[in-house]
């Protein structure tokens, strides 16, 4: 079961985006030389993207509540479907398959996420991290993986994620977290098993492959942005911290980013670091960083944060409540918050109903802009909509 995806998300997302602006701001005023119109026979018929429209007729549909768990993507563990499938019928958009999801066959995982399908004009984004090598899920994928990669030309990087999107949507899954975009030359780096280069001009060619092996099959996803490579420290456990300026970040940890958001990546994951002389926050809930990855690299897909439960596993007192976390990484630019439970999410105060209260009531403080809620939800139905057309 291949997945259908579009190939122009970022360009359907500015669509809606641009579409909904329109209808908010009115009729334009039109020029003195336009006050008579054209006949009927010559005007230009302006075309209507499908996607674009049914995005904006689901959005009118959907209450506040709804709105804010459609920024969701959650991991429920286990093998049966209907845990996985409650999440998306709470109103979540998505789910992150770990390796506690895994069958032991691509029939049984694709009949998994078959069963996980609620609404039809909609399927749910379903993600995964198959890196290859240290990071992966499925048994059978028998790619290179970057250690192996990064000491080869980058066209073999194209090639290896082509193979792995092709095991992924065969299985039903659309997303792959797997585009490590982080650079170090750092042996004893936590992240450096995992880079695709231990420079920035060479890790920036081989995201550019992988993005392009993976065009058209899943969406790519590059990570973990601003870059770990350049913050000691495991972000599972803390809040890693890099000692460069933007100058330098722009020079170095920031080109595999431009690299791979040039070469059509679709999704691009925050990561709960810090690069202290930019924003003290970590990237995941900084408003900088967000205007950073919009404005100058000019990224106009999905930004997904990575793990939201590792903020709170850190031990800091300031990520310790759940909704709050939420709100920030809303307000911040976030159009994805990601998170992988346990069985029983309320071990860390987390369900659907109580996430999404907690951004609805930020949005009616004001907290989060109306707008802003929606640019990220129309992001988000625009992907899921592509993915059934």
């Amino acid at each position: 079961m291949r997945v259908k995806r579009t190939a122009a998300l970022p360009l359907l997302v500015t669509a809606v985006l641009i579409g909904s602006a329109a209808c908010a701001g009115g009729v334009a005023e039109r020029s003195p030389e336009s006050t008579t119109p054209a006949p009927a026979a010559t005007r230009t018929p302006i075309p209507v993207d499908p996607i674009a429209a049914w995005v904006d007729e689901r959005m009118s549909q959907l209450t506040l509540e709804q709105k804010s768990a459609a920024l969701l993507m959650l991991h429920a563990p286990g093998l049966d479907p209907a845990p996985l499938r409650a999440l998306i019928e709470d109103g979540a958009s998505g789910l992150i398959l770990m390796g506690d999801n895994m069958p032991a066959t691509p029939a049984e995982l694709a009949a998994l996420t078959t069963a996980l399908e609620v609404d039809p004009e909609a399927p749910p984004l379903i993600g995964i991290d198959e890196e290859g090598g240290e990071v992966q899920r499925l048994d059978w994928d028998d790619a290179a993986s970057a250690e192996g990669l990064r000491a080869e030309p980058p066209a073999a990087s194209r090639d290896a994620f082509s193979s792995r999107a092709g095991y992924l949507a065969d299985s039903g899954i659309s997303a792959n977290f797997g585009i490590v975009a982080d650079v170090t030359a750092d042996q004893g780096s936590f992240i450096f098993g995992r880079v695709l280069g231990t420079d920035p001009a060479g890790s920036a060619d081989r995201v550019a492959a992988a993005v392009a092996g993976e065009r058209g099959v899943v969406a790519s996803t590059l990570k973990h942005f601003p870059g770990h490579g350049a913050a000691p420290g495991d972000s599972h456990s803390s809040v890693p911290s890099a000692p460069l300026t933007i100058e330098e970040w722009r020079a170095g940890p920031a080109l595999p980013f431009q690299s791979g958001i040039d070469a059509g990546a679709e999704m691009v994951m925050t990561g709960h670091l810090a690069y202290p002389a930019v924003d003290a926050a970590p990237a995941s809930l900084s408003p900088e960083w967000h205007r950073i990855l919009r404005d100058d690299l000019g990224f106009d897909g999905i930004v997904v944060t990575d793990d939201m439960l590792m903020l709170q596993h850190n031990g800091l007192p300031e990520f310790a409540d759940p909704g709050e976390n939420a709100v920030r990484a809303v307000a911040a630019g976030a159009d994805l918050l990601l998170y992988v439970l346990p069985a029983d999410p309320a071990e860390f105060g987390i369900s659907v109903p109580s996430l999404a209260g907690s951004i609805a009531a930020a949005v009616q403080s004001g907290r989060i802009s109306e707008k802003r809620l929606d640019d990220a939800v129309a992001r988000v139905l625009t992907m899921r909509r592509a993915l059934s057309t």
